[in-house]
């Protein structure tokens, strides 16, 4: 009888042992579920990704819709897009997101092959091969032709690649392009050079129209509101860790570059390199988000309400 209680007892403690196990255990924290995209919007998260001991659990997608999904169906809890994406999604889930920082500034440029555009006048009567219709790109440049009341003509295309590989056939002398297509082209062509910096002149434009804390913010991180309503302290981690991410980039250029062609952000860490500076990446969080990307929602609307998701972002959309 001694011996079967003695048995029976070390049953029980041997079925007990996984669960006093796991009670000891599951007292870390979730892992925080981040998507990116490739190309510049990427390039704020590569330290972290290169960084990353587990904290964190990253997808890496192609196109914005990609992410979209993701941030909608609740598969991940913090998520870097474009900015106007961070409207749209803001006003599909009624309120479910909420803007953390805004961490890509500029990256479109104006390119010739020549030495006939050093202003917004210069453009008058010319076409300017480029792509994202329909997007912040499209709005933003008719935004500032219109502003200086110059006429010029946007040929679409339906890539940026397209763009590029146009430009480097010889088969278009004036361009309109992001980095890292910028510098591919001016890798592919020396004959090409910026004429025109279209983060500069939105900025002019904006302050010609009374708008001066308006900047051409490109990129917006966003997180799930409920999320950072039950996880607090990871997003205040995350958010250290972002703007650790972002100065590594920008003073750091070519160890960041090995790190952001390492993640699939860039496939390469030379054209990387040479980008990465044209990107500016910033961290601009608080008040100073909301300063800066409400102008440019407001002009975004105005040009087509569809654009930020058929109404400009009430002030709970940033948070505080």
């Amino acid at each position: 009888m001694k011996n079967f209680t003695r048995i029976l007892s070390i049953l029980m403690l041997i079925v007990a042992l996984p669960f006093v196990c796991a009670a000891e255990t599951d007292t870390s924290a979730p892992v925080i579920r981040v998507a990116g995209l490739k190309g510049p919007t990427g390039m704020a998260l590569a330290h972290i990704m290169a960084e990353n001991d587990g904290a964190y659990e990253f997808t890496l997608a192609g196109a914005p819709t990609e992410v979209n999904g993701l941030v909608i169906s609740g598969q991940v809890d913090i998520a870097a897009v474009p900015i106007n994406v961070g409207a749209v999604l803001y006003n599909k889930t009624a309120g479910g997101v909420r803007a953390l920082s805004l961490i890509t500034r500029g990256m479109l440029y104006v390119l010739e092959k020549g030495d006939t555009v050093h202003s917004v006048q210069d453009l008058q009567g010319k076409t300017i091969v480029t792509a994202g219709q329909g997007a912040t790109p499209e709005y933003v440049t008719r935004y500032i032709l219109d502003t200086a009341g110059v006429q010029a003509e946007l040929d679409f295309k339906s890539e940026h690649a397209e763009v590029t590989t146009l430009a480097a056939s010889g088969l278009a002398d004036l361009v309109l392009l992001p980095e890292p297509q910028v510098t591919s082209l001016l890798m592919k062509d020396a004959g090409f050079r910026v004429a025109l910096d279209i983060t500069e002149e939105f900025a002019a434009a904006a302050q010609q129209n009374g708008q001066e804390n308006a900047q051409l913010s490109m990129s917006v991180v966003i997180v799930r509101t409920e999320f950072a309503e039950q996880h607090p302290e990871l997003v205040e981690k995350f958010m250290s860790d972002l703007e650790a991410s972002i100065t590594f980039a920008n003073e750091n250029v070519p160890q960041a570059a090995q790190e952001i062609a390492a993640q699939g952000i860039i496939p390469s860490a030379a054209v990387a390199e040479k980008a990465l500076p044209s990107c500016t990446l910033v961290f601009v969080a608080g008040e100073d988000m909301q300063a800066q990307a409400a102008p440019l929602y407001e002009i975004l609307f105005q040009a087509n309400p569809a654009a930020v998701g058929g109404q400009v972002p009430d002030d709970a959309y940033y948070a505080k």
